[in-house]
């Protein structure tokens, strides 16, 4: 496939999802559970999920190292040369979603891919990053999130977090709606613009300070009293949750068209959910100010 030496990839990556797993096992007061896996084309995986949790409705950590013969279109579709070539994918992705509508639900994802044309030297790149989805944002913890991204960046390059910020933006972005999923973070993807030592380095820099940035979010507001109203507009939220990431998700996709394990692709989402035909949140209400000033993009670290 390659004989590009993927052992301190593979480290990273499955030390990364025991960390994520035990402190936030810790956090809830459970323990994940893990359903390891293979798959019949190549490769596997280690997909933990925390179920019904005191503070997490449902928490997901997937570990995998998939390969194959042919790279679905999902990940040549900006490198066409690329078609048709044996690839190998691994990484560390998670989706959390908390009881509480105070605490956001949040999404990270940290990768790296090699294609190897025929008669060529294997080409990689790494991409990832994480962003939140709040229901009843605080300035305080928007402002705390994207902050911690920037501190993760900066030491690579200072112009990294503006990049990759607005990335984020632009990417988790529902078109069909024509509004933001969340208030952003960062995201990149098709990286390879340092040496491969570098990228690495600052996608292990990106997937290390998740922690960072969500423990303290969840400590702040997991004990916060919350009304039924409150939990039905965290569940209506939820369905564009669900329409992005199978729509536009090009994670989500790849999976699919990989042939991937579907269970551990469709982790990421939520145990309840519903949809309310023509809702409108009332004026001047808590749930009116979520989509009229918090999910449009703002360089929260200039307020």
């Amino acid at each position: 496939m390659s004989d590009l030496d993927i052992s301190p990839f593979y480290n990273f990556f499955t030390c990364l999802q025991d960390n994520i797993t035990r402190t936030l096992g810790e956090l809830d007061g459970n323990a994940f559970i893990e359903d390891a896996w293979t798959r019949e084309t190549g490769g596997g995986g280690r997909t933990r999920v925390l179920a019904n949790g005191n503070i997490f409705e449902q928490a997901g950590v997937a570990f995998s190292h998939v390969m194959g013969d042919k790279l679905p279109p999902s990940a040549s579709q900006h490198r066409p040369e690329l078609a048709g070539a044996t690839w190998q994918a691994m990484g560390v992705s998670l989706v959390i979603h908390p009881h509480n509508p105070h605490v956001p639900t949040s999404h990270m994802n940290v990768r790296m891919f090699i294609a190897s044309p025929e008669g060529k030297l294997p080409v990689w790149w790494f991409g990832g990053g994480f962003d939140l989805t709040p229901f009843y944002p605080v300035d305080e913890d928007c402002q705390h999130w994207h902050q911690t991204a920037k501190d993760a960046l900066d030491p690579f390059d200072a112009s990294l977090y503006p990049k990759f910020k607005a990335w984020c933006d632009d990417y988790f972005y529902l078109k069909h709606r024509q509004e933001a999923r969340g208030i952003g973070g960062v995201f990149f993807d098709d990286f390879n613009d340092f040496d491969q030592d570098t990228s690495f380095a600052m996608t292990q820099a990106v997937g290390n300070a998740f922690l960072d940035a969500y423990v303290p979010i969840v400590k702040r507001n997991h004990a916060r009293e919350y009304t039924d109203a409150q939990r039905q507009f965290q569940l209506y939220r939820r369905g564009r949750y669900v329409e992005f990431n199978l729509v536009w998700d090009r994670g989500t996709i790849f999976g699919l068209q990989s042939g991937g394990r579907t269970e551990s692709i469709l982790m990421s989402m939520p145990p309840n959910v519903r949809w309310e035909y023509g809702y409108q949140a009332a004026p001047g209400s808590a749930e009116a100010a979520l989509t009229e000033h918090y999910l449009k993009p703002r360089n929260w670290l200039a307020e």
